[in-house]
């Protein structure tokens, strides 16, 4: 027979089993400080080409598919792995990714996602809304590409016909 648990069980419960993922997110992005600046491994790692940027996104992976397991909405989910892979992009570029991974800190983030979601009852649902929104922005901006590109090509093809040798 299954006793349903209390309020007070309940964030206890949550607490417990998520202590693993505060700390780790903790070790990712706020172990030093330097004055009042606080910063993780994440941007260390990212001093080392690729691999560092490899292990911070897959550990930061491995944090939402934890939280993910245990009962993350999709929708949570969802806005998560958009923080990870926002802060894996941007940090991969060259001098400036170094300098942002220092400022961005996506499991810190992650972290008040899912105490907004447990707590507080928020980011709840399919999340559908979330991917309609981001296939548009990417079908806008391939357009947008293309269209640049043709009319590159098309300004670079009339200036070489204008050419005569």
């Amino acid at each position: 027979m299954h006793r349903e648990l209390s309020p007070e069980d309940k964030r206890k419960k949550i607490d417990q089993d998520f202590g693993w993922i505060n700390r780790i997110s903790w070790l990712m992005d706020n172990q030093f400080k330097i004055g009042n600046f606080r910063f993780g491994l994440d941007p260390i790692l990212n001093l080392i080409p690729f691999g560092g940027a490899i292990a911070g996104f897959g550990t930061s992976l491995v944090l939402v598919i934890a939280m993910w397991r245990n009962g993350a909405s999709p929708k949570l989910v969802i806005r998560m792995l958009l923080n990870i892979s926002l802060d894996a992009i941007l940090g991969s570029i060259p001098f400036l990714g170094n300098i942002f991974d220092f400022f961005s800190k996506a499991n810190e983030k992650n972290i008040k996602l899912l105490r907004e979601h447990y707590y507080e009852g928020r980011h709840t649902g399919s999340g559908i809304g979330i991917i309609v929104s981001i296939l548009i922005v990417f079908f806008v901006l391939t357009g947008l590409t293309c269209y640049l590109i043709w009319l590159f090509f098309s300004w670079a093809f009339a200036f070489l016909n204008g050419i005569s040798f």
